[in-house]
């Protein structure tokens, strides 16, 4: 090695002691991002000086990240100390989003998960329960539509007007797993049948409060059903049961969707639904 090369190290060393590659190295030569300190003019070949690894180590931490190259260089080039703080001040805001972001993500699949363990254990549909429900948290929308008036089709639309408004909000669409509709306590009792209000179940921290309202625990009447098509009668059903058991309605009635099946077909959406009323005891 001649004196000019004393001291330097080859670019393949210099990538081996920065776990990084060769191509790498050459494409941050040739943005001018991270240039050697020699090039052998015979061979070409690139040298660089073990102090190099302090400014690659900024465009490692940089580009991990998230920052684009062509940013880091314009960053570090600048050689302004406030403005490095200022773009890292403005990732972590970033970042804080993003991990918000993922909670929302965690939350809404435990959910599912949780829903769709109860199904696994759910009873055969046409059963008829009395179970006590932890509190709920739901954000609901109502439609200019009576979901009774229509069949399965115009439920679809309703839930793509719900799923488009969460998501024009930036709301993950996780959320849209678990949802159902709402009808009046009196509308039940009279069994006339009229819900134009959908809804789907969040957490405490979910970001449009406007809309977002506590169902309370408490013990309700439950009855299952596998079948879309006949919640009106599984309904009537579950009311007569409060009534031959002397059980006071003391809430609105809820048809919850515990599952969806319809992954497993093509034509049409396939729901486990338990419908329930909250009640209480005579005495």
């Amino acid at each position: 090695m001649d004196e000019k090369r004393t001291g330097y190290i080859s670019i393949g060393e210099m990538a081996k002691m920065n776990r990084t590659t060769v191509p790498t190295l050459r494409l941050y030569d040739s943005m001018k991002l991270l240039t050697p300190c020699y090039v052998d003019e015979k061979t070409h070949y690139r040298y660089y000086d073990i102090k190099q690894n302090a400014r690659l180590d900024m465009i490692q931490y940089m580009k991990e990240l998230g920052i684009e190259l062509k940013e880091i260089k314009s960053i570090l080039d600048r050689k302004d100390l406030d403005l490095i703080e200022d773009v890292l001040m403005q990732k972590r805001e970033q970042t804080l989003q993003e991990m918000e972001e993922l909670k929302f993500k965690m939350e809404a699949i435990d959910r599912t998960v949780a829903s769709i363990k109860r199904y696994k254990k759910s009873p055969a549909s046409g059963t008829i329960t009395l179970e006590y429900i932890p509190d709920r948290t739901i954000y609901s929308m109502t439609v200019d539509k009576n979901f009774y008036d229509y069949n399965i089709d115009t439920y679809e639309l309703i839930l793509k007007q719900l799923k488009n408004k969460l998501m024009e909000c930036d709301i993950p669409q996780v959320y849209y797993c678990n949802a159902g509709t709402l009808m009046s306590r009196r509308r039940f009792e009279e069994q006339i049948f009229y819900s134009n209000e959908i809804f789907i179940f969040v957490d405490d921290n979910f970001p449009l409060q406007d809309r977002v309202q506590k169902i309370e625990n408490g013990m309700y009447a439950c009855i299952y059903l596998d079948d879309f098509h006949q919640e009106i009668n599984y309904a009537k059903r579950l009311l007569d049961y409060c009534k031959m058991n002397h059980l006071t309605i003391c809430g609105d009635y809820i048809c919850e969707v515990l599952s969806e099946l319809s992954i497993f077909d093509h034509h049409e959406r396939s729901m486990f639904l338990r419908l329930q009323v909250p009640v209480s005891f005579e005495k």
